[in-house]
């Protein structure tokens, strides 16, 4: 859609994406056992924010959601039991894998695949995973975008990376590939400012290990995304100055992906049909993603 009177495209947010919206609180009203008279104020108030915010990304607009769920039932962190059975699963397959990336023909990949695979843990869109199913998967898989030589030439090259954290739990991942395969560079790994659905804080960073081979910082904002506009000044100074950023997970892209900047490499699984669509791959399709190529 376009404003006439500007010329400025107008984002309007994906049906599909509202249904997904739908399903992530149909299951926390379940999770905290919220009255069916708080679940009518809590639907009135989700149909108003997507009739009214629609210029916003989605990510934004399941900011605005989740900061009234929070209000709504007076919890702050509405997944930190996940958050930390997610990190615990993913610490116990780090010992496993560790050696055997450090033993394999190709670390660079190996440990790339499962930061990949890392990305299927995420309670916000799902209400499950089978994570040891998933690195089965992404080790045989074929890429459905495969950026993933550039990427390697680009971190031989970089001194200061930027990398934008996820999800807990596929945090321990990132820092498998990180201390694999970006060794000797000044690494930046941006967590969330306050917790938002199960992206990590720097609460969860620190629980597996990310801010002893980094340095941990905030991105400024609680969408769970990257959204340059609303990040704070301390990170945009990070930002511009990084010669590589790597980018994990749909939330990320969804916020970065008009950015059309050289420096970006986004790592992904296609989760839902929307994605799928906009990279033109099938859904459930692993991801290195460099837009300039």
């Amino acid at each position: 859609m376009t404003d006439t009177n500007t010329n400025t495209v107008i984002t309007t947010i994906d049906e599909r994406c509202k249904d997904c919206f739908l399903k992530t609180y149909q299951r926390l009203f379940l999770m905290f056992d919220v009255d069916p008279a708080q679940r009518q104020t809590f639907h009135n108030f989700f149909q108003q924010t997507v009739k009214s915010f629609q210029h916003l990304t989605s990510p934004e607009i399941q900011r605005i959601l989740n900061n009234e769920f929070c209000r709504l039932v007076k919890v702050d962190d509405l997944f930190a039991k996940e958050k930390a059975q997610s990190n615990a699963i993913a610490l116990a397959l780090y010992d496993e894998w560790k050696p055997k990336v450090l033993a394999s023909n190709n670390p660079f990949d190996l440990a790339l695949r499962l930061s990949i695979a890392g990305n299927i843990m995420d309670y916000g869109a799902n209400n499950s995973f089978d994570l040891q199913q998933t690195v089965q998967k992404v080790l045989q898989a074929t890429f459905a975008i495969d950026h993933s030589k550039l990427l390697y030439n680009k971190i031989k090259k970089a001194q200061n990376i930027l990398y934008l954290g996820d999800n807990a739990g596929e945090i321990v991942f990132d820092k498998l590939f990180i201390e694999t395969c970006l060794t000797n560079k000044q690494i930046y790994f941006a967590v969330k400012d306050v917790p938002t659905l199960n992206d990590v804080t720097i609460k969860e960073a620190k629980e597996v290990g990310i801010d002893k081979l980094t340095t941990v910082i905030s991105n400024g904002f609680d969408a769970p995304s990257t959204v340059l506009s609303k990040c704070s000044k301390e990170f945009l100074e990070i930002y511009h100055s990084a010669d590589l950023i790597i980018s994990k997970g749909q939330g990320n892209y969804e916020g970065l992906m008009d950015e059309k900047d050289p420096r970006i490499f986004f790592l992904l699984m296609a989760k839902c049909d929307v994605i799928a669509e906009k990279l033109n791959v099938e859904k459930g399709s692993f991801i290195v993603y460099h837009q300039n190529e």
